[in-house]
């Protein structure tokens, strides 16, 4: 669906609104001396160790390993907007504080940028065989009803081979590997989600810490649990 004609202006105030909530954090917690002891080498994981657990996103660049994958692969328009990579140290939970607080600012530079070159016209493909036409259409439209018959019951056809494709999601990288055969469902599909990787490390990073870090290790790590499904 495109936008609506004042999303510019209720985003304008989204972000005027989201501007001090971040400042009273970084006031608060940043440079918060109790929040300092209680979380600076907390929970910490080294880049080697990151890396080999696979670890993706923010919890990775944390531990000072500069990838994300808006930057490596500059996929959508990415490749339009200049934003920096916040990098952390000690990959500990105040390093994964400090890179989620900067990436926020970082997002909010990206959003700007976007909102001053949205470019005009239609948002969809003229494709009625593989994009559902508007519901407006199937109302009113026999052969626009047809295709969103023929989408809704048998899909449409993928050329046979294998795809992987991802993106850099708030948690890390979210892939979505595809097997086609050539026929209108999947061989075998499977999702690459970022904190599987993260929540198999837990058991190495709460050794030797006290009950109370072990909340803190997990909260940082931001573990979505709908993820951790095999």
């Amino acid at each position: 669906m495109d936008i609506y004609p004042e999303f510019i202006d209720d985003l304008k105030d989204l972000l005027k609104s989201l501007k001090p909530i971040i400042r009273d954090f970084d006031g608060l917690l940043t440079k918060n001396r109790i929040f300092i002891d209680r979380c600076l080498g907390i929970g910490a994981i080294s880049k080697e160790d990151a890396i080999s657990y696979g670890y993706t996103g923010p919890n990775l660049r944390a531990a000072g390993v500069a990838h994300d994958l808006r930057k490596v692969r500059n996929y959508l328009a990415y490749n339009d907007f200049e934003f920096d990579i916040p990098i952390g140290d000690d990959g500990s939970v105040y390093y994964r504080f400090l890179v989620r607080m900067e990436e926020m600012n970082q997002s909010i530079r990206i959003i700007k940028q976007a909102m001053g070159n949205l470019p005009q016209g239609p948002v969809k493909a003229d494709a009625p065989t593989i994009i559902i036409p508007d519901k407006k259409e199937i109302y009113e439209k026999m052969d626009a009803l047809i295709f969103h018959f023929q989408i809704m019951q048998k899909g449409f056809k993928v050329p046979e081979g294998e795809y992987y494709s991802a993106t850099e999601a708030a948690n890390g990288e979210l892939g979505f590997y595809i097997v086609s055969d050539g026929s209108e469902k999947p061989y075998r599909v499977r999702t690459r989600r970022p904190c599987f990787y993260f929540y198999q490390s837990f058991p190495e990073l709460i050794k030797g810490a006290m009950i109370a870090d072990a909340v803190a290790i997990m909260s940082s790590l931001n573990v979505i649990a709908g993820e951790l499904d095999g």
